[in-house]
């Protein structure tokens, strides 16, 4: 039973393919999609996706919130993980330089207004962009 995925944003489609298994970050937890997953629906917080290839090694995608679907195997047994995401990284996509500036930005306007709900979603983004850039090193 193959497990189709598809991680799609605005722009492109970001990977599409085969896998093992994938790892995503829900608003309520962490999750895992083998094949033979039971239909899904779930919304996305910003963190890197972890998608585990049948050949061995993973592909990591910094994701900024979402939504994931698993639906039911088809006719053949294949089970179908698509990701929906206004932002979709892949490690060669991001420029580590510029997350590491906007990380300093963010947690410079965190030290002025702790609260600041902007700079705290900024501060996750560029988190998740170095974790991602970091995963792929």
């Amino acid at each position: 039973m193959p497990l189709l995925v598809e991680l799609v944003s605005p722009e492109r489609i970001a990977y599409s393919g085969e896998a093992k298994m994938v790892i995503c970050r829900t608003t309520t937890g962490d999750i895992a999609f083998l094949p033979g997953h039971v239909p899904f629906i779930g919304v996305l917080a910003t963190h890197p996706v972890r998608v585990q290839l049948d050949e061995g090694g993973e592909i990591v995608i910094a994701v900024h919130q979402g939504f994931v679907e698993v639906s039911p195997p088809d006719e053949d047994g294949a089970t179908r993980v698509t990701i929906l995401s206004d932002v979709a990284e892949l490690a060669d996509d991001i420029d580590a330089e510029r997350a590491r500036t906007a990380k300093e930005r963010a947690e410079e306007a965190l030290r002025t207004d702790p609260d600041d709900p902007e700079a705290r979603a900024a501060l996750v983004r560029a988190e998740v962009r170095l974790s991602v850039v970091g995963a792929n090193a």
